[in-house]
């Protein structure tokens, strides 16, 4: 005997019905749309007075008597490269694919020049419309190539930047053991303090070079994009975690992996900048860097062992978190020396400071259970305030 349906239930199971109420206001904005352009944008057929052009420089490359600069032309309309001068000086230049770059469009300046080490070198480079773009070499130096044994000098890179420093400060567990209920809240404070002082960094960096992107990449947006995604997407594992019904070791576990995956996704971003700033020319830059990251990142490890204090993970499960919180700076380190590009560091350091953020959010709510009924607030005010000062004090190594 088949069950009678209302038509109101008719008509939301029909698909043809339900496909065309979502078409028909497509359709009709693509009207709109079309009336707007045959009327001329409704009359007013506003030109601009001069032209709007915009030419981003993506990379820079370095070789033995030559220069090449990566473009892309990030305005709203098609552009001619028409000359270059560098220091002051008219130099030829050569255009792969072509001289002419339609909007998002890609293209490697070649120019035959002596540069010499060392040396400061400002290029500006003028389109058919006589509007100047100008990108400035710090320190000449020849860009690492691709190779083999470039990419092991940035593996060790990541390596002193990333899993050394997590790993020396994991060394502290077995004596952080033997503190009281009372320091372990303080440290699980410290930690949060330190993840605070990083998501902010993060976000301050990816901010910066969010305004060198070029408008329609929308820096800003990407911003946007990694952080809120990246810390709904780990709160939603979280919380799907959390119903599985674990133990309660097994969640300050979970939260432990956590942290150490919000702060490896933030040494992605440090790996980039020092890779960055080697494949520049900035080699001294670079070992500054280097060398800043190396203290700072010590406490890193202090954070990531702060929620197992009271049990015992095992020496495979600490390994595994100090290599998840130190080992994406090797990758970073890849990237941003062999192939640096703005948008993705942008992107990637907005993720890193979503993922440091949602753990924060995870501490916090582990510190709020453990003192559910011993309440420490000076406590967890002290910790906070010294993790922020910890980094900021590193920071100064580095800034």
């Amino acid at each position: 005997m088949s069950i009678p349906v209302s038509p109101a239930e008719s008509q939301r199971r029909s698909p043809g019905r339900t496909l065309g109420l979502f078409l028909a206001p497509v359709l009709l904005l693509a009207a709109v749309i079309a009336l707007f352009l045959v009327t001329q944008g409704a009359g007013l057929n506003v030109r601009p007075v001069a032209p709007v052009e915009a030419l981003t420089f993506e990379r820079t490359i370095l070789r033995r008597g030559t220069i090449e600069l990566h473009v892309r032309n990030t305005g709203p309309e098609p552009l001619t490269l028409a000359q270059l001068i560098i220091n002051d000086a008219v130099w030829p230049f050569t255009v792969t694919p072509a001289a002419t770059l339609p909007r998002l469009g890609a293209a490697v300046v070649h120019l035959q020049y002596p540069w010499v080490p060392a040396e400061p070198y400002t290029l500006k480079v003028f389109t058919s419309n006589a509007l100047p773009f100008e990108t400035v070499i710090e320190a000449a130096a020849e860009t690492a190539a691709p190779d083999a044994g470039t990419l092991f000098s940035f593996t060790l890179i990541g390596l002193y930047v990333g899993v050394l420093p997590v790993g020396l400060g994991m060394f502290w567990f077995p004596a952080l053991r033997r503190l009281g209920p009372r320091w372990l809240t303080f440290l699980m404070a410290v930690t949060a303090g330190l993840l605070i002082f990083l998501g902010l960094d993060a976000t301050s960096e990816a901010w910066e070079l969010a305004q060198a992107v070029g408008g329609p990449f929308q820096g800003v947006g990407l911003v946007g994009l990694g952080i809120v995604v990246t810390f709904l997407l780990l709160d939603a594992l979280a919380r799907r975690q959390a119903g599985v019904g674990r133990s309660e070791s097994e969640q300050r576990l979970a939260v432990a992996f956590m942290i150490a995956l919000g702060i490896g996704l933030h040494n992605l971003g440090e790996g980039l900048a020092i890779g960055a700033a080697y494949s520049v020319g900035a080699a001294a830059l670079g070992t500054f860097l280097v060398v800043g990251f190396i203290i700072q990142n010590i406490t890193e490890g202090l954070g990531i062992i702060a929620p197992v204090l009271k049990d015992q993970p095992g020496w495979r499960r600490l390994a595994g978190m100090g290599l998840l919180g130190g080992g994406p700076a090797i990758l970073g380190a890849w990237v941003g020396g062999l192939s640096y590009s703005a948008p993705l560091a942008v992107l990637f350091l907005a993720i890193g400071a979503g993922a440091v953020f949602e753990v924060v959010y995870e501490i916090a709510k582990l510190i709020q259970k453990d003192t559910a009924k011993r309440p420490m607030p000076l406590t967890v005010f002290l910790g906070v305030t010294v993790g922020l000062l910890l980094l900021y004090l590193t920071g100064l190594l580095i800034k």
